[in-house]
């Protein structure tokens, strides 16, 4: 876990340079006056806190420390406490509800998110936790998804379902359902198209692969879990929205924060969209994901030790 926290603040490392850097230079012999607050305010929607979650911040900040002497590292040290109780109630790691038989997981998002490799560190993280996991190879129009995840199935110990390419994807769906109920699987794990580019044919794909889900168990998908590209910024927001509008995502996992300057938009998402944000990913690896810490995330945001 140490090693993982390392890689955390090593990831965010560009996000936090961001952000100490702008108010070391905003507090240089200054007193945390209404002209520093605003300047304050502008920096953190600059590092895609976003405006709202930058406004909140800013009076909490004012009620504390208006007119007063602070250092940067005092400021530092009051925006991680602030940001980690906006994330507090956000960070809720996803547990395997075991009544469930098998627990049916659907995974979205747009290509280039991470969504295969997400799905295999979540079968992974479950493998080490003794359950059995079977993978649906839902994405049945991109030939390199199903060998993507075909591997990770050989890597993970976990049986993949997949179909020949342009196949139903929601009939494929249906099988793996089948089979891991046969299996007695405790997770199936499904992977999804995410071709943006045609938004009515995708919202009719997924839409139909519930309801098939829906026939076979009536409370399944257990869980939506939209994974997110922590690079793309202030563009999470309008993915976010796009995806609620087409299937009803109960939870998001972000990744690639080990490539970004915009770590930012994980608070800035959990304050919009008060969706639970499960976990969090800084590197390619199986075991490069854990559960989100709020805590942890915010204090690494401002560069401070955790």
């Amino acid at each position: 876990m140490s090693n993982w926290l390392t890689r955390m603040r090593q990831g965010l490392g560009r996000s936090s340079a961001k952000l100490t850097g702008g108010i070391a230079d905003l507090l240089i012999r200054r007193k945390l006056d209404q002209v520093a607050l605003d300047e304050l305010e502008e920096l953190l929607i600059t590092a895609d806190l976003g405006v709202s979650t930058a406004a909140k911040l800013k009076e909490s900040l004012a009620k504390r420390r208006l007119d007063k002497e602070v250092t940067p590292d005092e400021v530092k040290a009051l925006l991680a406490d602030d940001i980690g109780f906006i994330l507090d109630k956000m960070a809720n790691p996803l547990v395997v509800d075991q009544t469930q038989k098998p627990f049916v997981v659907l995974v979205c998002g747009v290509n280039g998110s991470g969504k295969t490799t997400t799905i295999a560190k979540l079968a992974n993280l479950w493998r080490q936790q003794g359950l059995s996991v079977m993978m649906a190879a839902g994405d049945t129009f991109r030939a390199a998804a199903i060998e993507q995840l075909q591997i990770w199935g050989e890597r993970t110990g976990c049986t993949v379902v997949a179909s020949e390419i342009g196949a139903d994807a929601a009939g494929l769906v249906f099988d793996a359902h089948a089979r891991a109920k046969a299996d007695g699987a405790d997770v199936l794990l499904i992977d999804t198209a995410g071709r943006l580019q045609n938004k009515k044919n995708l919202m009719a794909e997924l839409e139909k692969i519930v309801r098939v889900i829906k026939k076979a168990d009536a409370g399944a998908p257990h869980s939506v879990l939209l994974v997110m590209d922590a690079t793309i910024g202030q563009n999470a927001h309008a993915q976010v929205e796009t995806f609620k509008e087409m299937i009803n995502v109960t939870g998001l996992i972000v990744t690639k924060l080990d490539g970004s300057a915009r770590g930012g938009v994980v608070v800035a998402l959990a304050e919009k969209f008060a969706l639970p944000v499960h976990a969090v990913g800084v590197g390619e690896g199986l075991d490069d994901m854990q559960p989100f810490d709020s805590r942890t995330f915010a204090r690494s945001l401002m560069g401070l030790r955790t």
